[in-house]
């Protein structure tokens, strides 16, 4: 939890209202984590699609995170460590995509995690630590400080 705190886009505490509230302005694919109203689950991502937010339910099963989803499905999604891990490769993958304002005609309602919705600001250290990652995982190998280097260590992600 302290790496998803970390992160910046981790809000606590917050009903389906509030999320919807908070990201009603927002571009398609912004998104935030919250704590989930649901008593069988952890954590809620709450994201802005093309038809306005939605929320989709973090399972977390054997020390694994992953979307929840129906059971047919289940298996073949990806687990992750962290949620940190799982909001980075959600976002990695949806970064490529290219997102349009419309619905399409189809009625499908496209989820991409693009941006997300910091509950403040992050720190110019913060948002430096993210563009170092964004460039190289080989943090112990750069020429700085070894205090620098455990503080890129803390947060080693690119969202």
């Amino acid at each position: 939890m302290e790496e998803l705190r970390r992160a910046g886009w981790y809000w606590g505490s917050m009903n389906v209202a509030e999320a919807k509230e908070r990201l009603q302005d927002t571009p398609e694919g912004t998104f935030l984590v919250r704590d989930s109203s649901h008593s069988e689950y952890l954590l809620t991502i709450s994201v802005k699609t093309s038809a306005g937010p939605t929320n989709l339910r973090i399972e977390y099963q054997d020390g694994k995170f992953r979307l929840d989803s129906i059971i047919c499905v289940r298996s073949r999604l990806k687990q992750f460590d962290s949620v940190v891990h799982l909001i980075e490769y959600y976002v990695l993958t949806c970064k490529d995509r290219k997102t349009g304002p419309e619905t399409p005609s189809n009625g499908i309602v496209h989820l991409y995690l693009n941006k997300p919705l910091y509950t403040s600001t992050p720190s110019l250290q913060h948002h430096c630590r993210i563009t170092i990652n964004k460039c190289t995982d080989k943090i112990l190998e750069l020429p700085l400080p070894a205090r620098l280097k455990e503080y890129l260590k803390e947060y080693q992600y690119q969202v």
